[in-house]
């Protein structure tokens, strides 16, 4: 009788182990992939972000020339409009870079699912060996 229980303990501990292992590898593959995703939606965004660069540039070189034109025209001073176009300018370029450092964090590339699908996973493995 206790053979057959000996016997039953190694074979549950054996399917526990083989099970373990199945289920370290989909977390590790569903790690992977997301890892995977979320750094290909990240180079995406910076990629749309350098083109519309180059397009605001251009618009923005147009637009200053245009508004420091029209201030001159006001100050009957073309190098003050310029002066004055620029600084604001600078102003709205750091406010820029400012927002742009943060939405380009570090959290935007952890797994969120990997980790709440391994804690799940702990949880259930926990519970087997429990009960």
């Amino acid at each position: 009788m206790s053979g057959q229980v000996n016997q039953t303990i190694k074979t549950l501990l054996g399917e526990a182990l083989r099970e373990s292992g199945d289920l370290a590898q989909k977390e590790f593959t569903l790690f992977r992939t997301e890892m995977t995703q979320n750094v290909r939606r990240m180079f995406l965004g910076l990629g749309m972000m350098v083109a519309a660069a180059v397009f605001a540039i251009a618009a923005l070189m147009l637009f200053t020339e245009a508004l420091v034109d029209w201030l001159a025209t006001l100050l009957d001073s073309r190098a003050l409009s310029a002066l004055i176009v620029g600084g604001v300018m600078a102003v709205i370029a750091v406010g820029l870079v400012l927002y742009g450092r943060h939405a380009i964090s570090a959290a935007s590339l952890v797994p969120n699912r990997a980790v709440r699908s391994v804690k799940r996973d702990a949880e259930v493995l926990s519970e087997r060996v429990a009960g």
